[in-house]
């Protein structure tokens, strides 16, 4: 974690088998999932997407397969103004 600016930024990495090229741009799609029919709804990225954006914040992520992934949220500190749809 860590304050840069008006804003908090989280960090979280993983040295797992990353995220394939093709998969990547759509894994904040609802209902996307790399799973077999029936063993999941693909809602997880896309509600944590949704919640950080209401709060004015993003989440980006990178990735190279075999190697890990990294998710980076950012959210503004408190009295910073939400974005609104």
């Amino acid at each position: 974690t860590a304050v840069i600016n008006d804003r908090i930024v989280a960090t979280v990495r993983d040295t797992g088998s990353g995220i394939a090229p093709e998969v990547l741009p759509r894994i904040f799609d609802p209902f996307f999932t790399t799973k077999e029919r029936g063993q999941g709804t693909g809602l997880g990225l896309s509600i944590a997407l949704e919640i950080v954006q209401q709060h004015g914040g993003t989440i980006s992520v990178e990735s190279t397969p075999g190697k890990g992934t990294t998710f980076t949220m950012t959210l503004p500190i408190e009295g910073a103004q939400p974005r609104r749809k």
